[in-house]
């Protein structure tokens, strides 16, 4: 096989390789079970198959059963007295257990028309519960997170989260993997701290972690860079919702980048998580607020606005009120709320009252529904927070703006009280529809809104951050395990109720969330906490007892493999190839795109109908400062699995389709970045040999191996032959993007080396985290 066949065959490999995350069921383990658990094991089997008839709603609960709760599941049955859905003991005695075995369509539940049916081993494990008592419990994530005792562990573990992962790891009949290489380590560490590659020089200097240049000297470096920040935001931007226009048709432009600004300053200079929330939801409500503190709560005002004329003021207040509340239950609690805005919940114990109650915290905001339609440019809605120059020079120097003008962005402001409005529940959600009063309250079921609490949301921030609050915790820390490992300790982050999946180690959650709160908030101690483990630095090798055993790795015997996020595939090819500007914070560019995409989804009004493409050092960019349009958001990050912005995201999915390979085959990002590297290599290297093991070790941050060396080789050699003998073809390839192409770099040497380190680009080690 010839050489160029042989590497592509290589390539094609990278390319189509690609794995995508799998996906669980929620029910529990089907496994033999001495000891019946409510939690783990019977209530996601109700919550399937039975809540919504005999759940929570009210409104759509059949015969007058409710099986969510204790009491109602224990009381004589409404339409037959004398009989009772579950007996403690006596199976042959609980309804339930009568009707989940009946053979007859009219008895038998749940009923033939439900299109659900019990399992066998399902059916066994709720005999076994009903014959152990048929305790309840109540709902795991809705219970005050404490420090159970840490297992035993072999030598192996190195800090306490590896006796917990360890136990579990046993029980499985798991080993763990050995650790990384040193170079393994370097990458991983970097990009998830810092979203992008370890250069040569930091790979050298940390070869073998020898003297002071240890592992945790190379963690407290990485966590010290400004560069984490920017890595840390992108989670935070998905949440928030962040974008650079306003939605809907029109989708005209906005400035709410000072708050990006804002957002990787807040995790550079490492700001408890406690008060993080707090400023975002609150800021502008402290005793001595700040420009700072107000600015922060521009992450309420990140959601869509209308702009289009004849639209009705108060039902889009009421949709962006509505957003508010969403974005904390999803982003903050890890519930989905939202559920109990036109019923009460099917599932959860959220009813419709409370619903509107925890949205009249927000409703008090002086933002209005409609101010005014595209025809007139309006960057920033009521209330705004003006920053001028001097707030550069002080509070807000942070904020990297590049030239003089005032900024406007879109921030909370409190109604006074004697204008406060009355929030009403609205009958099947709808904003014209309003029924009985409210206050503003939480959930009785998470924890009882405290008298003592301001009734706005100050105190909403203060009942979310108060460590008796179960949710707050558990979920930020199960959100940073998910940003690590791929997965979070729950699966299903944005829904810790009982529709969502059970916590894969439920006691190492509730230990990372004590411990997390007992230790100040601090969010660049639970990141060093983690990837100090031995859990984090295990070989990311599958075995066949793997795929067998733990085909998901959720029980973490080895390191995931995963794909990198959009805005960190982009960086590492900048940074790789000498591109990448890394200047922190300031607007949003608009780096290259197809022709067309805009116009062809714009009304054609407004300071976006065109897409206008930025030159010089805006094309080079971080993935995180990419322009943000809400109706068209950015293609290749949009292939590449990104979140569109439209509404609040706790996670993201990881793909494997062929327009990824296409992206990055043929992206003009890609192929400038090789072309400048090939440049830049043949300058500096007279021997071929050594300018592809130079872009090697800065594309895949490790040796090459000696195969790998004598296919490339082999590889450069093709490539060069076909450029001596096509040099008309020569210049059309290396004349991609807008870095300038110098006369000298026109030879076949820097096209063949350039189709090499494209190749490189397209394996799939390259934007894979191992």
């Amino acid at each position: 096989m010839s050489a160029k066949y042989s590497f592509y065959t290589l390539l094609l490999t990278g390319l189509f390789g690609w794995g995508c995350t799998g996906t669980s069921s929620n029910s529990p383990e089907l496994v033999a079970v001495d000891q019946i658990s409510y939690n783990f094991h019977i209530r996601p089997i109700l919550s399937d198959k039975c809540f919504a008839c005999h759940g929570p709603d009210a409104n759509k609960r059949e015969a007058g059963l409710r099986l969510d709760t204790e009491t109602g599941a224990f009381e004589a049955l409404k339409e037959n007295p004398g009989k009772f859905a579950l007996v403690a003991g006596d199976p042959n005695a609980s309804e339930v257990y009568h009707r989940i075995t009946s053979e007859d369509p009219s008895e038998q539940m749940p009923p033939p028309e439900s299109n659900l049916k019990l399992l066998d081993s399902e059916i066994e494990l709720i005999k076994k519960w009903i014959e152990q008592g048929a305790a309840y419990e109540p709902h795991w994530a809705f219970v005050k997170p404490e420090k159970k005792q840490i297992p035993e562990a072999s030598d192996w573990a190195r800090n306490e989260i590896d006796h917990f992962t360890w136990k579990k790891m046993k029980e499985k009949g798991l080993e763990p993997n050995p650790e990384a290489e040193d170079y393994e380590l370097i990458k991983r560490a970097s990009l998830d701290l810092t979203g992008l590659p370890p250069s040569p020089e930091i790979l050298e200097r940390y070869q073998g972690f020898e003297e002071e240049n240890t592992y945790e000297d190379l963690l407290n470096n990485l966590l010290s860079e400004q560069s984490f920040g920017e890595k840390l935001a992108i989670l935070w931007l998905d949440i928030s919702r962040y974008s650079d226009s306003y939605g809907y048709q029109d989708d005209n432009i906005r400035t709410q980048w000072p708050y990006r600004d804002w957002l990787i300053h807040a995790f550079n200079n490492n700001l408890p998580y406690d008060q993080f929330i707090t400023w975002q939801l609150a800021g502008d409500l402290l005793p001595n607020p700040t420009k700072e503190t107000i600015l922060a709560t521009a992450f309420n005002r990140n959601h869509k606005y209308t702009e289009e004329g004849g639209v009705i003021d108060e039902e889009y207040r009421i949709e962006y009120v509505l957003d508010k509340t969403n974005t904390f239950s999803t982003g903050v609690l890890g519930i989905t709320m939202e559920c109990a805005q036109c019923h009460d919940h099917k599932y959860d114990p959220f009813s419709q009252k409370e619903y509107f109650e925890l949205f009249a915290f927000f409703n008090n905001s002086r933002e209005k529904g409609f101010e005014g339609d595209v025809s007139v440019s309006q960057p920033a809605k009521t209330p705004i927070l003006w920053v001028e120059q001097e707030d550069l020079g002080g509070i807000l120097d942070f904020i990297n703006h590049p030239d003089t003008t005032k900024l406007s962005i879109s921030v909370m402001g409190e109604l006074d009280e004697q204008e406060a409005r009355t929030t009403y529940i609205l009958d099947r959600g709808v904003y014209d529809a309003p029924t009985d009063p409210v206050n503003p309250s939480t959930p009785a079921s998470i924890l009882e809104f405290s008298d003592n609490l301001p009734k706005n949301r100050l105190g909403l921030a203060q009942w979310a951050t108060n460590k008796d609050n179960p949710l707050t915790a558990r979920v930020f820390v199960n959100l940073i395990w998910q940003e690590i490992f791929g997965t979070g300790i729950v699966k299903s982050a944005g829904d810790f109720g009982m529709q969502g999946d059970l916590p894969s180690h439920p006691e190492l959650l509730d230990w990372l969330a004590v411990d997390f709160m007992e230790n100040g908030w601090d969010i660049k101690r639970l990141l060093k906490q983690i990837l100090s483990s031995a859990t984090y630095r295990q070989s990311a090798q599958i075995t066949d007892r793997h795929l067998k055993t733990d085909p998901e790795n959720v029980y973490l015997a080895r390191a995931p493999r995963l794909r990198l996020p959009a805005e960190n595939i982009q960086d590492l090819v900048l940074a790789s190839s000498g591109l990448l500007v890394q200047k922190v914070g300031g607007p949003s560019v608009k780096p290259y795109q197809p022709d067309g995409i805009w116009e062809a989804a714009t009304s054609g009004r407004g300071e976006l109908a065109k897409y206008e493409q930025d030159t010089g050092e805006s094309l080079y960019r971080r993935g995180i400062y990419n322009f943000i349009k809400l109706t068209v958001p950015p293609p290749k990050a949009i292939i590449f699995d990104a979140s569109n912005r439209d509404r609040c995201e706790v996670g993201r999915g990881r793909t494997n389709t062929p327009l990824q390979a296409l992206v990055m085959l043929n992206d003009p990002m890609v192929l400038e970045a090789a072309r400048v590297l090939s440049s830049e290599l043949n300058d500096k290297h007279s021997d071929a040999e050594a300018a592809i093991e130079e872009a090697f070790k800065r594309i895949l941050c490790r040796p090459m191996k000696a195969s790998e060396a004598s296919l490339i080789s082999d590889y450069f050699e093709d490539q060069l032959e076909r450029f001596e003998s096509e040099p008309e073809t020569i210049e059309p390839t290396l004349a991609v993007g807008e870095y300038p192409l110098r006369e000298e770099d026109i030879n076949p040497r820097t096209a063949a080396l350039m189709q090499v380190i494209v190749s490189l680009y397209n394996l799939e080690e390259t934007i894979t985290k191992i």
